[in-house]
């Protein structure tokens, strides 16, 4: 007995004995499988016709030959024994086809290359035979060594006409069952009448399918005749090669098998029907002359429209006949997918939503099974918001100091007003919190971020700023625009959705607000009594005394303009991280003796600060609330969700009456 060669492991890896078959999952121990891969190799081959050998018993040979394009040894070496061979990069998504096919097309199926490995399934070792172009290359391949996955043990040379290749195994496990075989492959590779698979000579006519469920003529007035046949590829094998409407012409397939006819889809190609069922019309010659020369679809034209026609109308028919043997299996599969959420149901609101699944399924039998799925749970969510499943789960959860605090609040509040007051200073702690986490952050985005939530909520800035009547006043604009369009072009005016308007100037953003009031002592006309103006520097800014000079030849410009309608005070506040040394805080502006505005420096610990007393230092009490959420995403929420007491919906009491 011959000792195993020692193997240096001091300066690489190497492989146990079976490594490659240990890698290969079930093409290794599937026998079915394994033969798949096989003959799908030889249709990536550009074969016609495949035989395979199956014996009755073990420690004879199996046989795979195929008639496809063949290997010459060079090739054979570059492709068969690459580890993981990437069919797609070095031979494209079309399938090479010998000389005398060179017309025909069609798609590769193989993509990783460990499917040429299928015969190690059965043995550690097999025997490769290929030719073309009159010269052939013999090899035994196996995989008991621990240099490589697999290697060539042994390599021939012989002549040979024509092109093909030939695998044969001895069998030592998986003995597989011929007729088994034969029923799969047929099933599997059904759609293409131009590709043949034999097991032990035999092969499995379209009429014969074991999983054909009819066949059918078609008439379709003016044309030649036509048949279907709807085949169920789970009633022999797991999967085809295609799914969709495969049409032969005189017993050649036009174009690829897809469930778009035409050009409208007759069902969704996602669906469970469309995975299990496929439909093959076959015709005879009277159809070649309105095929393309390239065999890849058909001419347009009336009599390829009328067959289209006829397809899509059959197919919806066998839709409809078929779709009850789905029903249960489709809405059985979108309940398991929820089945936790189903389990919380009452027995009643299992019931209803069972139901509601069948009956979705029956009425659209191709709906996908997402769409099934989502329908479900949305359909178990109003249930569990119907029967208050949802506010007893909270209520198990609470303490008993938070049972204690809700009866009080019900005692004294209705739920309504609790929400619109709780919703009102939720909004505002979110506002400061989100300014806390982004204004020492230098990538914050200034104008879409930052700017839009301290301009929204101006109670920062003083409870008198805190008023649903500042807006952007049509003459207060005219003068922004007056002023502003002096220092900057006008494409630095943006509004980010939430007013008020905004103005990008080179180290900061401004915006502008004032309110409106009537004049009952003058002329009775409306004019603008008060003008906040907001400036925000950018990133980690300090505030100085050109910031403050700034801000007043704002004030001074707007008092100077004569666009303005009456004679507002204004209060122009100038934000930043920090207040540089030796500025002044606050500067007044006058005309005549009258204060007609000030100027004042803030940083933003200070605008918080002072906003968190005046929310009763509400964040110390619950300092969690927005621990774990980021700046942005506080933001994000802030600037989608509108606030706003709810509008009573009770009709106001009749002329005359209390």
């Amino acid at each position: 007995m011959a000792k195993p060669k020692k193997v240096d492991t001091s300066t690489g890896s190497f492989f146990e004995e079976d490594y490659l078959v240990r890698t290969l999952g079930r093409i290794a121990h599937d026998p079915e499988v394994a033969l798949t891969e096989l003959v799908a190799n030889a249709w990536d081959a550009g074969a016609s016709l495949v035989d395979i050998t199956v014996p009755g018993v073990r420690e004879t040979a199996l046989v795979v030959q195929d008639d496809g394009h063949g290997m010459s040894a060079l090739q054979f070496k570059g492709r068969w024994m690459r580890l993981g061979y990437d069919r797609i990069k070095h031979q494209g998504v079309q399938v090479e086809f010998p000389p005398e096919r060179s017309e025909w097309r069609r798609k590769a199926y193989g993509r990783n290359g460990v499917g040429r490995h299928g015969l190690l399934c059965f043995s550690d070792h097999y025997e490769v035979e290929t030719w073309r172009e009159g010269k052939g290359a013999g090899f035994e391949i196996g995989t008991q060594s621990s240099e490589t996955p697999f290697k060539i043990n042994k390599e021939t040379s012989f002549l040979r006409a024509g092109h093909g290749t030939r695998l044969s195994v001895v069998v030592e496990r998986h003995l597989p069952d011929a007729d088994r075989i034969r029923e799969i492959l047929s099933a599997r590779f059904l759609h293409d009448p131009e590709f043949v698979v034999r097991v032990n000579g035999q092969s499995v006519s379209l009429a014969d399918q074991s999983g054909l469920i009819e066949r059918m003529p078609l008439s379709i007035p003016g044309c030649p005749e036509a048949e279907a046949f709807v085949v169920d590829s789970t009633k022999a094998a797991k999967s085809t090669i295609y799914q969709g409407v495969a049409f032969w012409v005189n017993g050649r397939l036009v174009g690829s098998p897809s469930w778009v006819v035409g050009s409208e889809a007759v069902i969704d190609g996602r669906a469970r029907f469309a995975k299990r069922y496929s439909i093959v019309v076959r015709t005879d010659d009277g159809w070649t002359s309105e095929v393309e020369p390239d065999w890849a679809r058909f001419k347009a034209g009336p009599k390829a429209d009328a067959l289209f026609e006829a397809v899509r109308q059959y197919a919806q028919q066998v839709f409809g006949k078929l779709s009850s043997d789905l029903v249960e299996e489709s809405s059985e599969e979108a309940l398991v997918r929820n089945r936790e959420d189903f389990k919380g149901l009452s027995q009643l609101g299992r019931i209803e939503v069972a139901s509601f699944a069948r009956d979705l399924v029956k009425a659209n039998p191709t709906v996908n099974p997402d769409t099934l799925s989502a329908a479900v749970q949305a359909l178990i969510n109003l249930e569990k918001s119907r029967g208050g499943a949802g506010l007893l789960e909270k209520l198990t959860k609470l303490d008993d100091s938070d049972i204690e605090g809700l009866d009080r609040l019900l005692s004294q509040w209705t739920v309504r007003d609790a929400l619109s007051v709780l919703d009102e200073i939720d909004h505002r702690l979110a506002v400061v919190t989100a300014i806390e986490k982004l204004c020492g952050d230098p990538a914050t985005d200034e104008l879409h971020t930052l700017h839009p939530l301290v301009t929204q909520a101006r109670w920062l800035f003083g409870p008198e700023f805190d008023s649903s009547e500042y807006a952007s006043n049509v003459s207060l604009r005219t003068a922004t625009a007056k002023i502003f369009s002096k220092k900057v072009s006008t494409e630095a005016f943006a509004n980010a959705r939430q007013r008020p308007d905004i103005v990008v100037l080179s180290d900061a953003t401004c915006s502008v607000v004032g309110t409106e009031s009537f004049d009952s002592i003058n002329s009775n006309l409306m004019r603008i009594q008060d003008v906040l103006i907001i400036e925000l520097k950018k990133g980690k800014s300090a505030i100085g005394r050109d910031e403050m000079n700034q801000a007043d030849g704002y004030i001074q410009d707007f008092l100077g303009s004569g666009a303005l309608d009456g004679t507002p005070t204004f209060r122009a506040f100038v934000v930043g991280y920090e207040i540089a040394p030796k500025t002044a805080r606050e500067k007044e502006i006058r005309e005549e003796g009258a204060l007609r505005g000030k100027v004042m420096a803030t940083t933003y610990g200070q605008l918080t600060r002072t906003a968190h007393q005046r929310l009763f230092r509400l964040k110390e009490r619950i300092p969690a609330r927005y621990e774990d959420v980021s700046g942005a995403d506080l933001s994000a929420r802030v600037m989608q969700t509108a606030t706003q007491a709810p509008l009573s919906l009770v009709p106001p009491p009749a002329p005359g009456k209390a």
